[in-house]
């Protein structure tokens, strides 16, 4: 059974970090890629970033590109998403899944694919 664990959200005020982790279970972690995404209160899920998990390859969505940084740790099964320069528009469930490939780049933009594994979310809450 694949099994995603999100941990590491919270509350910060604008300006500030955060740094969420994946960790994965039941699943060859080095086949699949993981990504992170986000939905906001009335808005629909987003995706942010996604590393592939056999080549390290990243996307990012353009408005946190610069500021946000996903890597993994292939001996603990672990994506982690580093959050800086958090702002107001970040607030969100934020959400790792797990599939065979992260999406496309295309016009400075990451369109991510059909997810098919996902966690439960964890909450970001950032204050002005």
């Amino acid at each position: 059974e694949v099994k995603l664990v999100e941990a590491g959200g919270g509350s910060v005020q604008a300006g500030g970090s955060l740094r969420l982790s994946c960790t994965a279970s039941g699943f060859a972690f080095g086949d699949d890629s993981i990504g992170w995404f986000r939905q906001a209160p009335g808005q629909e899920r987003e995706g942010v970033a996604c590393i592939q998990t056999d080549e390290g390859g990243t996307y990012y969505r353009r408005v946190v590109k610069g500021r946000f940084t996903i890597s993994k740790d292939n001996a603990k099964k672990t994506v982690y998403l580093q959050m800086n320069g958090l702002e107001p528009e970040d607030t969100g469930v934020y959400y790792c899944a797990a599939d065979r490939r992260c999406g496309v780049f295309y016009a400075d933009e990451y369109y991510p694919t059909d997810f098919g594994s996902w966690g439960q979310g964890t909450r970001v809450t950032v204050s002005s």
